[in-house]
């Protein structure tokens, strides 16, 4: 099994290339679910984010599983920190909606992201929007500054799952939430699946058990915690079969195992 960090480089190594080619989109996203053949259309994890106001296609790589700016109850002056930001999809939403006396941080690993969302702001001409380069589990940001935090498809793919929930709940003011989209598993993924660097940065390998994850949520501190969406995701059985044999296939989809995009809202207490 792999350790932290290079879970971490692998992830990191992955979304540099998507963010290097607009053709690309991200193994969550419409071209590829994780599939090694670049043929393969697998639209099953995003969500059409289109119809929301602050959309902007130039930042949208397909890399999300849900739309946690609908449900994040942001409004005008809120300050909002999107974690995993990428090419600034959501952070664009948010500003949108918190306006111009407003605040929107981007928080992103990847060098790559970092310069392709600020390009996108600067094209936007937003100045309340800002993308900063850091690690979800050691944030570079203050304590209490944030009103409300987004997060799409992104803290499954953190190997520290208790870390990223305990420095979201710090960065968070105090009555602040979240609305974070990511994806959970109930039952057990097989092991060729939960091993695989790729499946891992295309946010399967990643995920955790729904129960464990809403856990992790409530030991951290938060507090009315609701399941604001949830839909569950099938994996083509060609891209499967690069993980698993006819017969472990078989087995697994006869399993009682599902994997599910879910997005979560949590408060942080006054």
């Amino acid at each position: 099994m792999k350790t932290s960090d290079e879970i971490k480089q692998s992830v990191k190594d992955k979304y540099a290339e998507i963010s290097r080619s607009s053709d690309q989109a991200g193994c969550c996203g419409p071209s590829g679910c994780c599939s090694t053949d670049s043929n393969v259309d697998y639209t099953i994890f995003s969500d059409d984010y289109s119809k929301l106001e602050g959309y902007n296609p130039d930042a949208d790589l397909g890399l999300g599983c849900g739309l946690p700016t609908e449900f994040a109850k942001m409004k005008p002056g809120d300050t909002v920190v999107d974690l995993g930001s990428g090419a600034g999809n959501d952070a664009f939403v948010a500003r949108q909606v918190v306006g111009e006396s407003g605040r929107v941080i981007g928080l992103d690993m990847t060098e790559a992201m970092i310069q392709k969302s600020t390009l996108n702001a600067i094209k936007l001409g937003f100045d309340n929007v800002d993308f900063v380069l850091g690690d979800i589990e050691e944030m570079p940001l203050d304590d209490s500054i944030a009103d409300v935090v987004v997060s799409n498809c992104v803290l499954n793919l953190v190997p520290d799952k208790e870390k990223a929930f305990a420095e979201t709940y710090r960065i968070l003011k105090n009555g602040g939430h979240f609305s974070i989209s990511d994806v959970v598993i109930a039952g057990d993924l097989p092991d060729a699946i939960k091993e695989d660097a790729e499946m891992y940065a295309g946010c399967v390998a990643g995920a955790i058990d729904k129960d464990e994850y809403l856990d992790i949520v409530k030991n951290t501190g938060f507090e009315n915690i609701t399941v604001q969406k949830m839909k569950e995701i099938q994996l083509p059985d060609e891209m499967l079969l690069n993980y698993l044999s006819e017969e472990e296939l078989k087995s697994f989809k006869n399993s009682d195992t599902g994997i599910y995009s879910i997005t979560v809202y949590a408060e942080k207490s006054e």
